[in-house]
């Protein structure tokens, strides 16, 4: 049976805790055929209606004053398909749990993101992605998706049914229904071997398209106030396995990127004069390895340290100039910034409000640390970015709205008049929804 939890006593929050709702009842359907009869009384009680995942997005999309749907009954894998290629898992389930899963059945997403904690339904709706030259974000290996539109019933959609809905539905930002279930494409296991080595900023902007062009998947980090970048380019390999050793992993991964680092942040909040010299030891704390493991393994890393995110996908032919134009902004200001920018890339896919919709991008990745004000520094970062058409992530800050992005995206009328159709009264609407969408 599924739990409701009625009254107005819980107050949601998200990861970063920039964002807090106050929903009039929550409820976690224990089966689609509960999800449905959640949606059809919200509408008699004229109540809005939204899915949460594990709140790993820095905006408002899943907020609501009315029925919160917590999606963790509907878990798990449906159906493998070897011969298709596919696998249909329910949307309540963690991508975590989903990489495990599939590993054991010796199969793996193409390409992922850096974080897992998300559910498959959240982190597609919202457009997450991971860096890649030739293969795309996680919406772009769907194959079908099925969802509850706001009259309660489930519509299935794919590349052979409602084609107009599976255009526009991988990343629906929750606008046109609640996700049940999702049609990965999969494929099977390989192995990736990642090399990580610092580069500085100079070298890595003047050889950004050949490092681009050479590596299946290449990204980096620059270090605000420094020259200096961490680089990382994965690559498919024959193997051996060749894993990060248990002792050079923690110091690595737990005790310098999560241990030290949240450390390093709590010194620069308390004394903001303190980051530069902060940042000048953390980009050279991080030294050279390479190693050859399964893909979740290798495009995933735990991230302890909480912080507040703005990212935005610029023309991938933009993206040096746009990275100078953001370093010579923050040399020249009073800024003190201790997280580092992240830079990936994609290839241009075919849904309508993806952030490479149409178009090969590149990412830039700004963050904060949690409890430190970040406003003037995203809010500078974004004029850079919107200078150069930018798109922003849609689970990213951001201050854009509908009439900007009807410019920047050639198909976001397509979008909306799709949503007039299927959800009519707004019944999955928000604030940030209107924001963004229009009203």
């Amino acid at each position: 049976m599924s739990t409701t939890v009625s009254g107005k006593s819980g107050t949601w929050r998200n990861w970063a805790g920039n964002v807090t709702a106050r929903p009039v009842r929550e409820v976690a359907p224990a089966s689609v055929e509960e999800l449905s009869a959640a949606v059809r009384k919200a509408a008699d009680d004229g109540l809005r209606v939204k899915a949460v995942g594990t709140g790993h997005s820095f905006t408002a999309a899943a907020a609501t004053d009315g029925v919160l749907i917590r999606p963790q009954l509907l878990t798990g894998i449906r159906n493998i398909d070897r011969g298709a290629g596919t696998v249909t898992v329910e949307a309540g389930t963690p991508l975590k749990r989903l990489n495990v899963a599939l590993a054991r059945e010796g199969l793996s997403l193409t390409n992922m993101g850096d974080i897992m904690e998300q559910t498959v339904s959240g982190a597609t709706s919202t457009g997450t992605h991971g860096t890649g030259r030739d293969s795309a974000s996680i919406a772009a290996q769907i194959k079908g998706l099925e969802l509850v539109t706001a009259d309660g019933s489930l519509l299935s959609c794919s590349e052979e049914e409602n084609l107009d809905v599976f255009a526009a539905a991988r990343v629906g930002i929750g606008a046109l229904g609640i996700v049940t279930a999702i049609t990965f494409s999969v494929e099977p296991i390989f192995l990736l071997t990642a090399r990580e080595e610092p580069m500085t900023f100079d070298k890595v902007t003047a050889d950004f398209d050949e490092l681009f062009t050479e590596n299946e998947h290449f990204e980096f980090y620059w270090f605000p106030h420094t020259g200096n970048c961490n680089t990382k380019r994965n690559n498919r390999s024959a193997g051996p396995e060749r894993p990060i050793g248990q002792i050079a992993g923690w110091i690595e991964d737990e005790f310098l990127s999560n241990g030290v680092f949240q450390v390093a942040n709590l010194v620069g909040r308390a004394a903001p004069t303190t980051i530069p010299t902060i940042a000048k030891i953390s980009s050279r704390a991080l030294s050279a390895r390479t190693y050859t493991d399964i893909p979740y393994k290798v495009f995933t890393s735990p991230r302890r340290v909480r912080f507040v995110e703005m990212e935005y996908a610029v023309p991938r032919e933009a993206l040096v100039e746009t990275l100078r134009e953001l370093k010579t902004m923050v040399d020249r200001s009073s800024l003190r910034v201790s997280f580092p920018v992240e830079v990936r890339t994609a290839p241009a896919d075919d849904i309508a409000l993806s952030t490479a919709s149409g178009r090969e991008s590149a990412y830039i990745a700004v963050h904060m640390f949690r409890g430190t004000p970040y406003q003037a520094y995203f809010t500078a970062a974004e004029r850079i970015f919107t200078a150069h058409e930018g798109r922003p992530h849609w689970g990213k800050v951001h201050t854009r709205d509908a009439e900007y992005f009807s410019k920047v995206y050639p198909r976001f009328g397509e979008f909306t008049a799709l949503r007039d159709r299927l959800d009519p009264d707004r019944r999955f609407g928000n604030d940030y929804l209107r924001r963004v969408l229009g009203s």
